[in-house]
């Protein structure tokens, strides 16, 4: 609280009532409390909240060994290229560049890879012919030297969303890119 404080001015032992300087004192101990209060606020807030991130599990150094085959129907690629282009298709390359099933598509969030990656999670789901179901989707994701690193992260952001639980990042193949290359001066 503040206070105002009247004191006498004093000369040589007589008062002189009419020179009376007053004194405001201010009482500074709820400002005090605010301010700690403040600080203790802002240092339990940022440290509660920690950045969340992507894990990433790294192949370990040990020989592995032969996987065993990946059913042609489980297996989605998805070639990341240059202007936020994304080539995709089921199964083996070589089945789908033959019969020209290698489609378009874009990281919009309704007709993206999202749609993508859900349609191909249903296709398995009605087909009953897997224990896992969606589950046992193995997504590859592809890009290329065009590519940015955003749209990796982006390919990944839809792994999450689609709660895929097989995935790998792998470099394409030369056919791969010599195919997308050659269909992009066509028209495709």
């Amino acid at each position: 609280m503040a206070q105002i404080e009247n004191t006498a001015n004093v000369r040589k032992g007589k008062s002189f009532s009419h020179n009376k300087n007053q004194i405001t004192r201010i009482d500074m101990t709820p400002m005090v409390d605010l301010g700690f209060l403040l600080i203790t606020f802002f240092v339990f807030t940022t440290t509660m909240s920690t950045p969340k991130a992507t894990d990433l599990f790294m192949p370990s150094d040990k020989p592995v060994p032969i996987p065993s085959e990946l059913p042609n129907s489980l297996a989605l690629s998805l070639i990341l290229d240059d202007n936020n282009k994304v080539y995709y298709y089921n199964g083996s390359f070589n089945e789908a560049a033959s019969e020209n099933k290698v489609y378009e598509t874009n990281y919009s969030l309704y007709e993206g890879i999202g749609k993508v990656i859900r349609q191909k999670q249903k296709e398995i789901d009605v087909s009953g012919k897997f224990t896992d179901g969606r589950k046992g989707l193995m997504l590859l994701i592809k890009p290329t030297s065009k590519s940015d690193y955003k749209n990796v992260i982006d390919a990944l952001d839809e792994v999450v969303i689609n709660d895929v639980r097989k995935y790998a990042i792998v470099e394409p193949a030369n056919e791969e890119i010599s195919y997308i290359r050659s269909k992009k001066r066509s028209g495709f």
